[in-house]
């Protein structure tokens, strides 16, 4: 996964990858974005340094939508992004853990039934609809 790493480490994730990533299941637009979308998730702790960009990141290596590193839907996503980070309180360039930001994501948006204002027009729409976030799951009992 070339070019991923920015200073102090730190990986380069889109806000909206927050949500896709909660609802993955192992469909996608390839199957060669299918197969890094799960390794990168596997690959993932909660400890992990991430910085929060409007651009191509870490997911869109293998997107087929990602021509010579552009979004071939700049404006939509980054307005999936720019959402995100308002939601969250966030602003591009932030750096916090993966688990930090994904709680974040399940705190203010998914839980909150935020995720389809956001992007409902999205055609994975259904299928994050269908189920239950990761992220959500993941939270410990309180």
């Amino acid at each position: 996964m070339s070019g991923e790493r920015l200073q102090g480490g730190a990986l380069p994730l889109r806000p909206h990858h927050g949500m896709c990533m909660a609802y993955f299941v192992g469909h996608g637009y390839s199957d060669g974005f299918t197969a890094h979308m799960g390794a990168l998730l596997a690959s993932l702790g909660p400890e992990r340094p991430v910085r929060l960009v409007v651009g191509t990141d870490a997911v869109c290596g293998a997107c087929p939508n990602n021509l010579d590193g552009l979004c071939d839907k700049p404006e939509l996503v980054a307005s999936y992004d720019r959402a995100v980070l308002s939601l969250c309180g966030l602003g591009e360039g932030d750096e916090l853990s993966f688990g930090q930001f994904t709680a974040l994501v399940e705190e203010h948006i998914l839980s909150q039934g935020r995720r389809a204002s956001i992007c409902g027009d999205c055609q994975w729409n259904a299928l994050c609809a269908s189920q239950k976030s990761r992220w959500g799951q993941c939270r410990p009992a309180r």
